[in-house]
């Protein structure tokens, strides 16, 4: 009777084992690293890249054929078989770096406020999309810098 007397005082203390903390620590870090993969932030990111580079391209497309209408058929000059980028400025910046000069659609901000730019672009005086007409009188604008998928409308 003794002996259960003296180890009477030697209560287990209520906690975690390290075993109990370790496996916790790599569940966690198990779902971190799904939720990660899942979302893929970088990809997420291209991709509203992408969707501002779509936008961009069919209001270029939009404001080219508004001008059309109101200017009996004729496209702005400057738009020619070979697709050319086209220049966010007007004058002699656009001709200068070979680039197709849409300042009509801005100048009197009728069509645009301005052109729009690819969202990654760095090249000075350029908006990073291209432009050309087909031999049948089609306007094709594209986004050359898309990052998933080709984007390109043809009208």
């Amino acid at each position: 009777m003794n002996s259960l007397r003296t180890h009477s005082h030697l209560k287990k203390q209520p906690g975690f084992t390290l075993l109990e903390v370790l496996l916790v620590i790599a569940i966690i870090a198990i779902l971190a690293a799904i939720v990660i993969v899942a979302i893929n932030p970088s990809k997420q990111l291209s991709d509203s890249r992408d969707a501002g580079r779509r936008a961009d391209v069919n209001t270029i497309i939009n404001a080219v054929y508004q001008y059309s209408i109101d200017n009996d058929g004729d496209i702005p000059s400057g738009i020619t078989g070979t697709l050319t980028e086209i220049c966010t400025t007007t004058g002699a910046a656009c001709v200068t770096a070979g680039a197709v000069d849409l300042g009509v659609l801005f100048a009197s901000e009728t069509y645009l406020v301005a052109i729009p730019e690819d969202p990654q672009c760095t090249t000075a005086d350029s908006s990073c999309y291209e432009i050309s007409q087909s031999v049948n009188g089609r306007i094709t604008v594209s986004a050359p810098d898309a990052e998933n998928s080709t984007i390109s409308v043809i009208r």
